[in-house]
């Protein structure tokens, strides 16, 4: 095998500043999902320790479907189901597999599906699975949603809309305009799927994300990641029973997949009880977030923040990783984010506010943003 196309890929990363390198974690967390703190929480680790000592294994020994199916999964689902006000849940080993099961599954032939332009990479991938057509709407534009479903009737369309947003973009901080998106797809008779990944357990009653204001509806499918402000692993696919059924049946993310860990079953089971009972923390987690906008926003000319996420969109490639190389040597953990993540032209800073950090940490990240962006 000769490496030299790889080679002259990865050289033409370097010159071009994306060049990608694994990083130890240092410095001050404005890097991790971990919003709410949770992923070095005693609670959950005290479930598990339990868990172990009562003889659940570390392995599942298979897939779902053979005999990996652990009495923790099942007791997993049902109580996702119970508080996400859901008929049903599956459990996954993250959220890329459990994007790449719904988009390459659940349209079929014929179908048509509408997604916002800046939605999960996971989501475009199970999108190319997929036997349905598929467009991209621009970001949160609902009349461009609109338009596209009226274009692909136009032009004979006959089969059912999945709409698939984000309830909070993990690059930009910014939120779906859900209910303007319910009543497209309710005037369409479409499905709308929402990946919650970055608004469970921040938002909603008792953390139950942005889309808990559309409880129940027959429509929606929900997607809730695990590993972010849960802080601990996996990924809850809620919605319809008949749907969760028909996932069992023909997801070959799911069917050929070692089932996850039953103790990771255990540790996102005591997560739920978290977060349900969390008020406190979202409440700190909101005051950092006004912090946030008098420290660094406001003196970069930023708008104040909507959400935990902050971009710091610089531009050039280079010029966001140097900014991030010098923030880290400030012992800041900021990585600077380029395409394919994001757009061409919008490299930039992602600052991710987490209960990790405290308001003097804030204070200090500002003044050096000050400097390293000047």
């Amino acid at each position: 095998m000769t490496s030299e196309p790889f080679r002259s890929q990865l050289a033409a990363l370097e010159k071009r500043g994306r060049l990608r390198r694994l990083m130890p974690r240092a410095g001050r967390d404005f890097a991790s999902n971990d919003y709410l703190g949770l992923a070095s929480d005693p609670i959950v680790a005290q479930a598990v320790a339990d868990a172990v000592a009562r003889g659940v294994p570390v392995g599942s020994g298979g897939s779902r479907l053979l005999r990996g199916n652990a009495p923790e999964h099942e007791g997993l689902e049902a109580k996702a189901a119970d508080f996400f006000k859901t008929q049903g849940a599956l459990f996954m080993a993250n959220g890329f597999a459990a994007n790449l099961a719904l988009f390459s599954t659940l349209p079929q032939r014929g179908d048509l599906i509408v997604a916002d332009e800046l939605i999960h990479a996971s989501v475009h991938d199970g999108i190319r699975m997929s036997k349905a057509a598929a467009v991209f709407a621009r970001h949160n534009d609902v009349q461009s949603f609109a338009d596209l479903i009226a274009a692909w009737r136009q032009e004979g369309g006959k089969g059912r809309v999945w709409i698939a947003v984000e309830t909070l973009y993990s690059m930009d901080g910014d939120m779906a305009p859900l209910g303007d998106l319910a009543t497209l797809a309710a005037r369409h008779d479409a499905m709308l799927i929402l990946d919650e990944a970055h608004g469970t357990g921040v938002f909603g009653p008792s953390g139950r994300g942005l889309s808990a204001g559309l409880d129940g509806l027959h429509n929606v499918v929900t997607l809730h990641t695990c590993g972010k402000a849960m802080g601990v692993e996996g990924a809850l696919i809620c919605g319809p029973r008949l749907l969760i059924d028909y996932l069992i049946n023909r997801a070959r993310a799911f069917i050929f997949s070692t089932a996850p860990s039953p103790l990771m079953a255990v540790a996102v089971s005591a997560a739920l009880d978290r977060i349900e009972q969390a008020s406190d923390l979202r409440a700190r987690l909101k005051t950092l977030q006004v912090d946030a906008a008098e420290s660094i926003c406001a003196p970069l000319g930023l708008p104040a923040p909507r959400s935990q996420i902050i971009p710091v969109i610089l531009g050039e490639d280079r010029r966001a990783m140097a900014a991030a190389a010098a923030l880290q040597e400030a012992g800041f953990d900021v990585r600077g984010i380029r395409p394919p993540t994001v757009p061409p032209g919008t490299s930039r800073l992602r600052i991710s506010l987490t209960l990790n950090v405290g308001r003097a940490d804030i204070a200090a990240l500002g003044e050096a943003l000050r400097r390293v962006t000047a």
